[in-house]
C-alpha cells in the first residue's frame, strides 16, 4: 500500500524542530499503527511512507552525517 491508499484523516503531523521558520519545513506522523509517514510541509501531497525501523535509521544516519 502506498500513501495514496492510506487513510491519514487521523495523522498528526509534526514539524521537525530542525526547520527554519522560512516554509522549508519536514513534517512527519508518527501516531499511525506501523507507519511513519514523511512529507515537505509547503507541499504536502507527495509523502515518503517509512516503517518505523526504516524512520530510525534514517534518523540515525541524518543524525551521524552519512548523508
Amino acid at each position: 500500500m502506498d500513501t495514496h491508499d492510506m487513510d491519514l484523516s487521523r495523522a498528526v503531523w509534526r514539524t521537525s524542530s530542525r526547520s527554519n521558520n522560512g516554509g522549508n519545513c519536514v513534517e512527519t506522523a508518527t501516531n499511525l499503527p506501523g507507519v511513519v509517514v514523511v512529507r515537505d510541509s509547503k507541499n504536502p501531497g507527495p509523502m515518503l511512507r517509512l516503517t518505523p525501523q526504516q524512520w530510525r535509521h534514517l534518523v540515525a544516519r541524518v543524525k551521524g552525517h552519512h548523508f
